[in-house]
């Protein structure tokens, strides 16, 4: 029997996503070796959304985190987490609901992200309100092209970080530099240009120190670049995929030896011919941002999904009959992190059973606040 498979896969339902335990462990593990220092790991909670994945966690040490939304930073309150940067910056009813998350749960450190005047402002004013002072950290644009003021050239992101320090409500902790935009599958180039984007961050921190603040804490990267800014003294890294992993990272970054620990369940439900056939894991089940082959089947590796919608997803298969209705298949999806925010709990597999379910807490976009 593979280490996928389930002795008592009757009594689950599909689709379903299933979590293995042990091998998330040597996960853990794997980063810790690589970084070297908990202290220096703040790994995103987006992947996992489980109080249960973060206890794993904390069982190593490790007690910084990261994430992305309201829920995630207040399920990290309720597991007890001690250090917790949003990495977003909130605008609007999130600064108020952030302020609620900070009240809530005291035992925590709370941070936020920023990259603009008003947005700091903003922030500030609720807060000051509130009487209370949150550490920001200003998010930095180098190469993601999605959020972030410019590291450099110029005094944008010098001037704007000095002007935190006489915000009254905040205080600049430090900077944030994500590089998810790199993939490239050579690990050599992939460095090269990690280490070409973070060019202007050391920069920065420089002449903010030579201006007179506090050198900044710097929190730095994903799973694609962690292992690279781990050799830069003093960041703090942010893989997050890791703990779980995917055939998209599989492929994309080859050096790295993460193991797989959660795969979908899913059942043929329907014979079409001779080559194809349906099963029940559709777009409500299976990240679909991604283009074909959405998942790799790991019992059926020469299976070729096809047709995807709502609930089915055909799969053109050599030879139908080796399949019958009801076989399971059980799959790595190409993109984790969304799939399991489409489900509401996984199954947990301890020798090649399922014997409990987690809630996926922070699928929710409000849990309590």
């Amino acid at each position: 029997m593979h280490w996928y498979e389930l002795h008592n896969i009757n009594t689950v339902d599909s689709p379903a996503v299933l979590v293995y335990p042990e091998r998330m462990r040597e996960n853990i593990l794997l980063v810790k070796k690589t970084v070297g220092d908990v202290q220096r790991l703040r790994p995103h909670i987006k992947t996992s959304k489980m109080i249960e994945a973060v206890q794993l966690l904390q069982g190593e040490g490790i007690n910084k985190f990261k994430c992305a939304t309201i829920a995630e930073a207040e399920m990290l309150g309720l597991a007890g987490a001690a250090d917790v940067l949003l990495a977003y910056q909130p605008i609007g009813p999130k600064i108020s609901r952030l302020l609620e998350v900070v009240e809530q749960y005291p035992d925590t450190k709370y941070s936020c992200l920023v990259d603009n005047r008003t947005a700091a402002m903003a922030i500030a004013a609720l807060f000051l309100a509130a009487k209370r002072i949150i550490p920001v950290y200003l998010d930095l644009n180098i190469g993601m092209n999605r959020t972030g003021i410019p590291a450099g050239p110029g005094e944008a992101a010098l001037e704007l970080y000095q002007e935190l320090q006489h915000m009254p409500g905040i205080t600049p902790a430090g900077l944030h530099a994500y590089d998810g935009h790199l993939h490239d599958a050579d690990p050599v180039v992939r460095k090269e240009k990690c280490d070409a984007g973070f060019a202007p961050v050391t920069a920065l921190a420089a002449a903010i120190t030579a201006a007179g603040a506090p050198s900044p804490q710097i929190i730095a990267g994903g799973t694609p670049t962690y292992a690279f800014h781990a050799e830069r003294p003093g960041v703090e890294c942010s893989p997050g995929t890791f703990i779980f992993w995917d055939w998209g990272y599989r492929r994309e970054l080859p050096e790295q030896e993460f193991a797989y620990a959660a795969v979908v369940a899913t059942r043929v439900i329907s014979i079409i011919d001779d080559r194809h056939l349906c099963v029940d894991l559709g777009h409500k089940a299976l990240s679909s941002e991604m283009p074909q082959p959405r998942v790799h089947f790991l019992d059926v590796p020469d299976a070729a999904p096809k047709g995807h919608s709502e609930e089915h997803l055909v799969v053109e298969v050599p030879d139908t009959s080796l399949y019958p209705v009801g076989t399971v298949f059980y799959g790595i999806p190409v993109h984790i992190c969304p799939t399991v925010a489409l489900h509401d709990r996984v199954g947990v597999v301890e020798d090649n059973n399922c014997v409990a379910y987690w809630k996926v807490v922070a699928r929710d976009r409000k849990i309590m606040i």
